[in-house]
């Protein structure tokens, strides 16, 4: 199928057709196994870059932020609260949140971001 596009096959037989009749067979043996084998090999390099390698840096940045989590940090979590840290455990995080500073305690993986800019108005609410 690639033979056209590596012409890996054409080299090897040809250099088959040099040494003799007797080791015909084993050049293009292995120039097929070349041929089956290239094609994974190049399905899985583009998987590499495309999927696992962007999936890792993620991971990693996601890794040092919740290692880089401190108090008074302004935080959101996956589920849409937005709290101020109040207290750090090993596993957990103390959160205030709304305009009594009620305490809850969330997960540290629960965390989706850190905020960079406080949410304003945060005692404005209309219900």
């Amino acid at each position: 199928m690639f033979d056209w596009f590596f012409g890996v096959s054409a080299a090897l037989a040809e250099t088959a057709g040099t040494v003799g009749e007797a080791t015909a067979a084993e050049p293009n043996s292995a120039a097929a196994l070349i041929t089956t084998l290239l094609p994974m090999a190049l399905i899985m390099v583009v998987f590499y870059f495309m999927l696992i390698r962007p999936q890792k840096k993620k991971d990693k940045k996601v890794k040092d932020m919740l290692s880089n989590l401190k108090v008074g940090d302004r935080i959101c979590t996956i589920g849409g609260i937005y709290g101020t840290i109040s207290g750090l455990r090993e596993d957990n995080v103390i959160l205030k949140v709304g305009e009594q500073d009620i305490p809850i305690v969330l997960a540290r993986w629960a965390i989706r971001n850190v905020e960079a800019v406080s949410v304003e108005n945060e005692g404005d609410i209309i219900v």
